[in-house]
């Protein structure tokens, strides 16, 4: 089954995720790109996933059990800190 696609504020409870990417980062032109192409491909996607079954996994989600991020404070310090997440231009 394949998972929605909603942006949720809620695993962001008190910044939202919007306001921690600056407005001129490239990422923002990319994701206009990939928003385009994907949203042109979602019937195709929706096809290959079955009706029933457990949906698909947020990527925020994966993306703490990964790195073996143990909470939803941790994994908002680390966004925030960690090099690794970072993308300088």
């Amino acid at each position: 089954m394949r998972g929605s696609d909603r942006r949720s504020g809620e695993l962001f409870s008190y910044v939202d995720l919007e306001q921690r990417v600056r407005a001129d980062h490239p990422l923002r032109a990319i994701r206009v790109l990939t928003d385009a192409a994907l949203g042109a491909l979602s019937a195709d996607f929706t096809a290959l996933y079955s009706g029933t079954g457990r949906p698909s996994i947020a990527p925020e989600k994966l993306l703490q059990a990964f790195y073996s991020i143990r909470s939803e404070r941790q994994l908002m310090e680390r966004l925030e800190f960690d090099l690794l997440f970072k993308c300088k231009t």
